[in-house]
Parts: C-alpha cells; sequence; structure tokens
C-alpha cells in the first residue's frame, strides 16, 4: 500500500531500523534515533543496488517518486541510476568552478607550466578581465552574442587590435573547456569576421646607414642614466627582443666564452636562443657588471633593483634625443639590424636569420642551420659591431658588394 504524508509522520523509531515501503521499490528507512531517509532498491544488469535520495521531510514524499520515477527511466533506458546520480553531482559540482574566468586561469597556469613568459601570462590575464561579466557565466552555457556585447565596446574605443586578442584568447578558452568536456563547442569561431580588422603595424626602425650612424652618435652622447645609455647600446649591438633584454639575468651569460644564453621561456618561438657577443658588447657588460655586481637582472630599475627596466624607460630615452615614435623605438634596432646585414650582402640569410631568432617552418631544416651557422654568426656579430663603431664615427658610407 503507497505511503502516506501522515503515516510518516506517525511513524516512530523502534529498537531497530526498518522500512516503509512506498512501491516500486521507494522506501522509508527508519532509524532508532528517529531518522527518516527516503532508499530505492533497483537491478540493473541482474545486479542489485540501493539509491540514497535524502532526508525527510528535506526530501518530500511526493520529491521521493519523483526521484523514484526518474531512476526508472535511467533503468528503461539500460543505464544505471546509481551512475546517473554521481554523474549529475559531478556535473553539478563542476558546473561552480566551470565559469569562463576559472576555466580561463586554469589554462593560463597550465601554459605557465608548459613555459610560458610571465608577461604573456600577465596579458593573458589583461584580455580575459577585458570580457568582464563574460567571466562569472559558465564557458559551457555561453553564446556568441554574450561575448560580443564587451567585444564590441573594446572596439568602440578604439583598441581593435586589443579586442581581437581578446577574441582570439576566448577561442583558446572554448577550445580547452571542449577538450575538458566542460563545453561542447567553441562559440568564439561564430565571431569570425564580426570585428573590425586592425592595421597592421611596423615598429619605427632607421634602416640605412647614415641614420645607424647617427643614432649610435646620440646614444653615445646620450647625459641620462647612464644603465640606459648601455642597455641602448646593448640593443643596437646585440638587436634582440626588448623584453629579452630587459629581464636578462646575469647567469645567461658567459663571458669567458662571448656568449648568451635565452632560455626558451623568455623567447618568442619557445627557443633557446645563443647570441655571440662582439669585444664592444663584452665591454658593455663589464661595465653593467660593475654597476650591478653581477647578480640577478642585467638591467633594473632605478627605484627597485630586483624589478626590470621598462621598455617605456628605452622608447623615453630615444625621444629625449629627438627621435619620434614614428622614426624609432627600442623594438626597431632589431629592423636596423636585418636591413643593414642584409644589405651588406656578406651574409648569409639563414645565418641573419638565425641571429634574429626568428623561427623555422620546417624543423629539421631549422635544426641543420642553427649548428651550420653558428661560426657565421660569431663573425658577422663582430662585424656588425665594428660596422656600428665605424658608422658613429661618421665612416664614408659605400655601397658594399657581395665578394666572388
Amino acid at each position: 500500500m503507497p505511503l502516506t504524508d501522515t503515516a510518516i509522520r506517525n511513524a516512530k523509531p523502534a529498537a531497530n531500523p526498518y522500512a516503509m515501503a512506498d512501491g516500486g521499490g521507494l522506501l522509508l528507512w527508519v532509524t532508532p534515533s528517529g531518522g527518516k531517509h527516503w532508499r530505492m532498491r533497483f537491478r540493473h544488469l541482474g545486479k542489485p543496488g540501493i539509491l540514497a535520495f535524502g532526508p525527510y521531510p528535506t526530501v518530500t514524499l511526493a520529491g521521493a517518486r519523483e526521484k523514484r520515477e526518474a531512476a526508472k527511466r535511467h533503468l528503461a533506458d539500460g543505464k544505471s541510476p546509481a551512475i546517473e546520480k554521481k554523474r549529475t553531482a559531478i556535473l553539478a559540482k563542476a558546473a561552480q568552478d566551470n565559469t569562463f574566468a576559472k576555466v580561463a586561469e586554469e589554462l593560463i597556469k597550465k601554459r605557465e607550466r608548459e613555459g610560458l613568459a610571465p608577461t604573456t601570462a600577465t596579458k593573458l590575464r589583461w584580455y580575459a578581465s577585458l570580457l568582464g561579466k563574460i567571466g562569472k557565466r559558465p564557458v559551457g552555457e555561453l553564446e556568441a552574442f554574450e561575448l560580443l556585447e564587451p567585444l564590441r565596446k573594446i572596439e568602440a574605443s578604439g583598441r581593435c587590435e586589443t579586442a581581437v586578442n581578446t577574441l582570439a584568447l576566448a577561442g583558446r578558452v572554448f577550445r580547452y573547456a571542449v577538450a575538458t568536456g566542460r563545453a561542447r563547442r567553441d562559440v568564439a569561431a561564430d565571431l569570425k569576421g564580426a570585428l573590425t580588422a586592425p592595421k597592421v603595424t611596423h615598429h619605427a626602425a632607421i634602416i640605412d646607414t647614415e641614420g645607424a650612424g647617427r643614432i649610435m652618435r646620440s646614444i653615445e652622447a646620450y647625459t641620462g642614466q647612464r644603465l640606459t645609455k648601455l642597455a641602448l647600446a646593448m640593443m643596437a649591438h646585440t638587436f634582440p627582443r626588448p623584453g629579452e633584454l630587459r629581464l636578462a639575468d646575469w647567469r645567461e651569460f658567459d663571458l669567458d666564452a662571448a656568449t648568451w644564453r635565452i632560455p626558451a621561456e623568455r623567447t618568442k618561438m619557445r627557443k633557446e636562443h645563443l647570441i655571440p657577443l662582439s669585444r664592444q658588447v663584452l665591454a658593455i657588460l663589464k661595465e653593467l657588471h660593475a654597476m650591478t655586481g653581477g647578480e640577478g637582472l642585467v638591467v633594473r630599475s632605478f627605484r627597485n633593483p630586483r624589478k626590470p627596466l621598462s621598455e617605456n624607460t628605452l622608447n623615453v630615452a630615444l625621444r629625449s634625443m629627438g627621435y619620434g615614435a614614428d622614426e624609432m623605438t627600442s623594438h626597431g634596432f632589431r629592423a636596423m639590424a636585418s636591413t643593414l646585414l642584409n644589405e651588406s650582402g656578406k651574409w648569409n640569410p639563414d645565418a641573419i636569420e638565425r641571429a634574429l631568432a626568428h623561427g623555422d617552418s620546417d624543423t629539421v631544416r631549422g635544426a641543420y642551420h642553427r649548428g651550420a651557422h653558428w661560426q657565421e654568426r660569431v663573425t658577422m656579430m663582430q662585424w656588425w659591431s665594428d660596422r656600428l663603431d665605424a658608422l658613429r664615427c661618421g665612416a664614408e658610407i659605400k655601397p658594399l658588394r657581395k665578394e666572388g
């Protein structure tokens, strides 16, 4: 006979636990302490099982019956209701931890463990923060139109490139969520073409010999902080990416072997980059060594020696020398070296590409050329420093022809 609320309320505890049946396997288990708990007996694939539905009256009689019918539907579909209950609990818990912001942070931390540069990680977190309330939404429930709203606001502020980069991060987060079972698809892919494509801009750079001589004279005559002057000279002679120099640690330098080994986690291509050091660069480093004690950061903040010199400091120094933002930047030393080294006709283009730490889509070819051009790069870097010195001193500029 089916149970009633009156019968349940009137059920008294006994010396031993006992069950009151409602039919269809549903039982109310009464304990000696007076507790009343719903249970359901079932068989799946010939094996008996028991489901717990919770205590009465937290789970009412009607609620217990609904749970029983749901379990019977699982059985009819050939599923174990016990396993489905666990699955539901796991999904419910996961939903609490599966907001877009939390999945984005999980992805960024994963990439940090894989060697993502700290500066890049900081930038990715900033992109994620720009999505505002999107970050609090379950990643698997988001729709493309919801993502588009904050991106449009970023775009409207004139930051088209930032909007595109934020969308790119969102796509990576969605794909990671799909791979880890927390979203069904990458809804960011639906926004392809929805944002204004930013205009491609190049870093301003001096790329002629006359200009190269002029800027080297400007660096020589710079009257600001000595460390800033030496950092600019290092940029000119070794032409790394600005962040590679600003975050350089003394442990990366072997002055006896005349090499600077930039670890993979600090390079754009995520490959270790070895730079031969000319005599001029070694002289610069010896002066920096005396200034810093040869420990920690090579070029550091004036206010906090544990923090790197900012890229803005280098660019401000260039502005104080009379170079506008449309004429030269700290990154522009790379273009200057690339252009003038190629125009000299003296060096294999692959050696120049290796010196610039550019990637090679052909892994085998890249591995071969890294070794094959090392000695040429050693000679080339000394030639480049000598050339900068000659241009600084006003040497006559003549076209150089490739020998042979």
